[in-house]
């Protein structure tokens, strides 16, 4: 039985792919995620580019073209719930990893986190695409977890998702033999025409389908718009490419125990392309 979302919740989820939950932490949890990033915005003033270093010696701290001192533009914190307590706790022990598991559950297996900010006139969009031949796995019960840790507006670069195309195609990323992180751009446009953006208060979860058409365009207002996202499987989904954002704490089990076991769906995809740099701003940036 659900712990958390209702019957009608998951029933909307499962129809279009995308689900807004309320109070998905605790006001402690949103404060202690709030100080936390507040106190990596001041530290990335003192940094001219992406520092720190992650499991695969990629940076674990990114920043946006035009970054300074003055105007810093954290874009990406790699694996935060790898170093955060504050991030750590809501990823494995909140109302978002009860809802998740109400989806995808009992047993629920932890892929990678990552907080994706876009600072007051950021610049940063990101084009469509879906989550799925980033991180293809055996089966699809994969959901990606944004949490707003600010209130996310229309104005302050929302994100935009197109309900229902998680049950059509899954759209390719490379093009003329490149790999874009993007889909065509007949796909964006009729996507960006059926898009409607994911808004809510602070502490409000997006759960979105793996397979879910959606990207985000720049933040033009004076407020912030920080997302910490974190991905969750089924336990018998298997990841079938090495993790873009890996970290020590991929494969835990956050909810229920593990399986032993591999379930598989019938689908076909090119294999992604890892990000060399940061993170897969700089692979939509060069597509």
């Amino acid at each position: 039985m659900p712990s958390h979302l209702t019957q009608e919740q998951i029933d909307q989820f499962w129809r279009d792919g995308v689900l807004l939950v309320e109070n998905a932490v605790t006001p402690d949890q949103l404060a202690a995620m709030r100080r936390e990033f507040d106190d990596w915005v001041e530290e990335s003033r003192s940094h001219g580019e992406g520092y720190g270093e992650t499991v695969d010696g990629r940076p674990r701290f990114d920043l946006e073209s035009g970054h300074c001192a003055a105007k810093p533009a954290l874009r990406r914190v790699n694996s935060p719930a790898e170093v955060s307590s504050a991030f750590d706790g809501a990823m494995r022990s909140s109302v978002m990893t009860d809802a998740v598991a109400d989806l995808i559950g009992p047993n629920v297996k932890f892929h990678h986190s990552k907080i994706n900010s876009k600072l007051p006139g950021a610049k940063t969009e990101v084009k469509y695409h879906q989550d799925f031949p980033f991180t293809p796995h055996s089966n699809d019960d994969v959901v990606t977890a944004l949490l707003m840790v600010d209130e996310v507006t229309e104005e302050n670069g929302p994100l935009e998702v197109v309900a229902g195309s998680h049950n059509g195609a899954i759209h390719g990323l490379w093009h003329d033999g490149k790999f874009t992180g993007a889909v065509e751009p007949d796909v964006e446009s009729d996507a960006s025409a059926r898009a409607v953006k994911c808004i809510g208060p602070a502490g409000s979860v997006c759960l979105m389908h793996t397979r879910l058409l959606h990207g985000s365009a720049p933040n033009l207002s004076d407020q912030p718009r920080t997302l910490f996202i974190c991905v969750y499987s089924a336990d018998d989904a298997v990841p079938l490419s090495p993790n873009p954002v890996p970290s020590t704490q991929e494969g835990q089990i956050v909810r229920g125990e593990a399986s032993g076991r591999i379930r598989s769906t019938a689908y076909e995809v090119q294999k992604p392309e890892l990000p060399k740099q940061a993170s897969f701003f700089f692979q939509q940036e060069a597509g």
